[in-house]
């Protein structure tokens, strides 16, 4: 494919909710362009975008895939995204490397999904264009619809394309542009122009009336001109719906049926024609990043005279082309297997070779320019939000903001050997999958994986069979509980054992003071007078540290304290660090039974997002799993319902609040700080805590 130059890209993100058909518009849309011979379909699971075994296992989109090609002389890079919030921070992400969206909505209706990418779109200031899609199906009403988005999105429509035809016997559409009818012709990818049917003709007048009008809004040129001649030319229509798309005054709207190729040449049409190119994007939402080195705002024109930057906005491990970078160029351009800088991880990179994408088909290419969007192979450092610039000039964009998992399961290797492979292989997806996260907690000593959902945790867990061929179970994770003391107290260490020859003799007396919340642990020296000798206070504290590893409530750690040992006596042959190390830990243990010991659980800061008539219901749920409300908020058409909330009492909250409010409503959360745990509880817990010590040594 010949290189293009800026001005002749568009970069398209396609969005929508599971099932509106977003994947097989864009099937249709490469197929309308004569990149592929015939359509998949979702059913078979040959669709071009969807191609890995889960995708078409689960007949959904799970990742962002990036179909490239050319539509009359201008190169699109549609990159279909996921529906299902599960997988939202791929959209995300793809969003940031957009210029435009293309915003699918199915005949039956809006869905709360396609809010969460609205308010991300809105942050972004994307211009949109709307395809109403599956108006083939029995009972769609085109301009319901059209009242529903309206409301929705809170954004004014502008429909350039009618309907054809209604339910089953849709035809085609009628381009209110050019006055044309569009069917598609038989067992071809081209489509052919007819008479607009006579009984149309006032709804078609009324419409393009309101087209021309919207047009006209965008200027006061065109306002004159409007208004002196009662009308416009197409091509003055096209500059005016072009203007005010890419100023977000309004949404193009058009239609169609994606699975009968309906419509798709009529909205390739008006992709080009009024969603921005990056230059025409740069005019409105400048590409501002910072210097990494002072700190100072840098804006960089995507232009071939500007320095090189690029910004990585997705990772993928491709089992024949190895570690694949996406990266959308900002400015300047880059030649295949060049040097430049990752300016967020301070490192130099030997670039691969380039490639441009369509589904899974790579097509080499020696050099980008830009606003394209492309792979780069096998870079060893560089990760999905960095930037990669030229080293003289350097500069860091801001990467998408996605929020935190909020499902944790334990995992346990199906197999003991696979302990290894588990872990290396989930690192490798979580590289891929920055909604993931993969840790080992040290405390609780489980391999612990974090994700946005159940889905989301359940189809991880395919890859990792299928790609790494490891099996694993999944388990509620242990709570980290801690101890801490509620008031000073002193104890006695004294440890002395006489074995012939040289004995072991220390002894050691220890206050122990309570620390604020989050306090953590400090140890003083107090002793006057040589009582102890200085070289073995650090076996005291050393032995100090050790028993706080497992508190005497339940073995759980102890923070928030302070130790000081203030007195004790020694031997002059038979004292060692060793003994002074055993007299700290039982001067330790003895001084928190005085102390009046309690258990501390994890608490978290939680958002819940749901309709209106459902936040009484989330509140009560709420307050039975000991939550303190601590305020609402107004989102949009939703109410965000802010608590703090023991996380004992929400490790399985997300299958709960799905079946609370019919999937309706989605939470955030955030670790807060440590809480004081009911009595009542407590008791349960160390009881709960000693049985399991007890099975795991039987």
């Amino acid at each position: 494919m010949t290189q293009k130059t800026t001005d002749s890209i568009r970069n398209v993100v396609l969005a929508s909710y599971p099932g509106a058909g977003k994947s097989t518009l864009a099937e249709a849309l490469v197929y309308s362009a004569g990149v592929i011979p015939s359509m998949g379909s979702i059913t078979n699971g040959n669709t071009i975008a969807d191609f890995e075994p889960e995708e078409t296992q689960h007949r959904h989109s799970i990742s962002s895939a990036i179909l490239h090609y050319e539509w009359q002389g201008t190169t699109l890079n549609l990159i279909d995204t996921p529906g299902s919030l599960n997988f939202l921070a791929d959209t995300k992400s793809s969003l940031h490397a957009a210029d435009g969206v293309l915003l699918v909505i199915a005949a039956s209706g809006m869905r709360m999904e396609i809010e969460r990418v609205w308010e991300y779109i809105k942050e972004r200031e994307l211009p949109c264009v709307i395809f109403v899609n599956e108006l083939d199906k029995e009972r769609t009403d085109y301009e319901t619809v059209l009242g529903e988005i309206e409301k929705t999105l809170e954004s004014r429509c502008v429909v350039v394309t009618l309907p054809l035809g209604k339910e089953g016997e849709l035809q085609g559409v009628i381009d209110l542009m050019s006055g044309q009818a569009l069917t598609p012709v038989p067992n071809s990818h081209k489509v052919q122009q007819i008479e607009i049917p006579t009984e149309l003709s006032t709804q078609v007048e009324e419409f393009r009336k309101k087209l021309v009008e919207c047009a006209a809004e965008t200027s006061d040129e065109l306002v004159e001109k409007y208004l002196a001649e009662g009308g416009l030319s197409e091509e003055e229509i096209s500059d005016g719906l072009s203007l005010g798309t890419r100023k977000r005054m309004f949404i193009p709207v058009l239609c169609g049926s994606a699975i009968r190729n309906i419509g798709t040449s009529a909205l390739h049409d008006a992709l080009i024609r009024f969603l921005p190119s990056p230059l025409q994007r740069a005019e409105i939402f400048k590409c501002v990043g910072t210097n990494p080195q002072t700190g100072e705002e840098v804006t960089r024109e995507p232009s071939p005279e500007e320095p090189f930057s690029a910004f990585v906005f997705k990772t993928g491990i491709d089992p024949f082309m190895g570690r694949l970078t996406y990266i959308r160029v900002q400015s300047g351009s880059l030649d295949a297997d060049s040097h430049f800088f990752n300016s967020v991880r301070n490192s130099k990179e030997r670039g691969g070779h380039l490639y441009h994408l369509l589904g899974k088909k790579y097509t080499q290419v020696e050099k980008l320019v830009a606003g394209e969007i492309a792979a780069i192979g096998k870079l060893k450092d560089t990760q999905t939000g960095d930037t990669i610039c030229v080293d003289r000039h350097p500069i860091r964009f801001p990467a998408a903001r996605l929020s935190r998992p909020v499902m944790s399961f334990a995992l346990e290797s199906k197999s003991k050997g696979d302990i290894d492979k588990v872990s290396l292989g989930l690192h490798k997806l979580v590289e891929e999958d920055a909604s993931l996260e993969f840790v080992r907690n040290d405390e609780t000593k489980e391999m612990l994986l974090s994700g946005v959902g159940q889905t989301h945790i359940e189809i991880t867990l395919e890859k990792l069979r299928r790609k790494y061929g490891v099996e694993v179970n999944l388990q509620t994770p242990k709570v980290a509980y801690r101890q801490t003391i509620q008031k000073t107290a002193q104890a006695q260490g004294k440890y002395k054992k006489q074995t012939g020859g040289h004995g072991q003799y220390g002894d050691c007396w220890l206050q122990l003071d309570p620390l604020p919340r989050g306090g953590g642990f400090e140890f003083k020296n107090k002793i006057v007078g040589g009582a102890i000798p200085r070289n073995f206070i650090p076996a005291v504290e050393k032995g100090v540290v050790e028993a706080m590893h497992e508190g005497i409530l339940g073995g759980f750690p102890v923070v928030d304290l302070q130790v000081s040992v203030y007195d004790g006596s020694h031997h002059s042959v038979d004292s060692s660090e060793l003994a002074f190390k055993v007299a700290g830990s039982m001067g330790f243990k003895k001084a928190m039974e005085a102390a009046q010991p309690i258990l501390l659980e994890p608490i978290m800061k939680i958002e819940v997002t749901a309709p209106d008539e459902m936040v009484g219901a989330i509140i009560g749920d709420l307050n039975s799993r000991r939550g303190r409300i601590l305020g609402m908020d107004t989102k949009g058409h939703n109410q965000v319902v802010k608590a703090s909330v023991p996380l004992a009492e929400i490790l399985k909250y997300a299958p709960a609040l799905t079946s609370l409010t019919a999937g309706k409503g989605f939470y955030m959360m955030e670790f807060s700080g440590y809480e004081p745990v009911p009595r009542e509880i407590m008791n349960k817990v160390i009881e709960e805590q000693k049985m399991a010590k007890q099975a795991v040594s039987s």
